[in-house]
């Protein structure tokens, strides 16, 4: 019986997946990033669409927020391609882009309209999110 061993083949050389500016705009991306803090979710949407509508002093921030959240759950909805989003969460989605784009109104009333229609699709994204198990909701 023969103890030959068969030749190695020669290992190729590995190639990073990404350049060094492709290396620091992820870097960039994780010291920018902050996790989704449903808490603070559920307490601007109080805000927003409780008993009271926001002070004047408030408002701005509110609107502010409210599309940072809104943009997040968006990136949430769509990050992973093995899950992909209801129908539904599609439609808040595309429901939620121009509201997010849309300019602050400088007058109160307006403004509080809009983080109102900001906070309406935040609130429903956040149940399909959760009852599709994409994020916990509050325990």
């Amino acid at each position: 019986m023969s103890t030959a061993v068969a030749p190695k083949r020669p290992a190729e050389e590995w190639t990073p997946p990404l350049d060094a500016d492709g290396l620091r705009l992820v870097l960039e991306r994780f010291r920018v990033w902050k996790p989704l803090d449903i808490e603070e979710v559920f307490d601007d949407l109080d805000a927003v669409i409780g008993n009271h509508p926001p002070p004047v002093a408030t408002t701005v921030a509110l609107v502010d927020r409210l599309r940072s959240h809104l943009k997040q759950l968006s990136d949430i909805t769509v990050a992973d391609d093995r899950f992909p989003p209801t129908a539904e969460m599609t439609r808040l989605v595309e429901r939620a882009r121009p509201l997010r784009e849309e300019c602050t109104p400088a007058a109160h009333q307006q403004a509080v309209g809009l983080a109102r229609r900001l906070a309406f699709v935040t609130a429903d994204l956040i149940e399909e999110l959760i009852e599709a198990r994409y994020i916990k909701g509050t325990e």
